[in-house]
């Protein structure tokens, strides 16, 4: 799996949010599962949330089945069990969280 940190991603209005891309090693063009939020792209789940991560392992252990989870984040995808299947995983920090600059307003238009 190839992964670009903190990809730069420059909006209308000049600022530049951050983005993570992980895909398949060879060249080529993939269908993309994205996400953007305020949880901290390269927060890892398990040590983010080590309450809620021993829970849901517990009581659902195919989540963390088949993948090392360093890559696994709070309600994202894990790219370890989708780019095998050809598609790239971008993860975006939205505006003012994690290593995006700007304001968070979790309830604006």
């Amino acid at each position: 799996m190839r992964i670009d940190w903190d990809v730069p991603i420059k909006m209308d209005d000049g600022l530049v949010l951050r983005a993570d891309v992980y895909r398949p090693e060879k060249e080529g063009r993939f269908p993309v599962i994205l996400s953007y939020g305020p949880y901290a792209k390269g927060l890892a789940f398990q040590d983010g949330y080590p309450s809620a991560w021993q829970r849901m392992v517990a009581e659902h252990p195919d989540v963390a089945y088949g993948s090392t989870n360093q890559y696994q984040s709070w309600e994202v995808v894990d790219p370890e069990k989708w780019v095998p299947d050809g598609y790239a995983c971008v993860r975006v920090d939205s505006r003012g969280a994690g290593r995006s600059p700007g304001y968070i307003d979790h309830f604006s238009p």
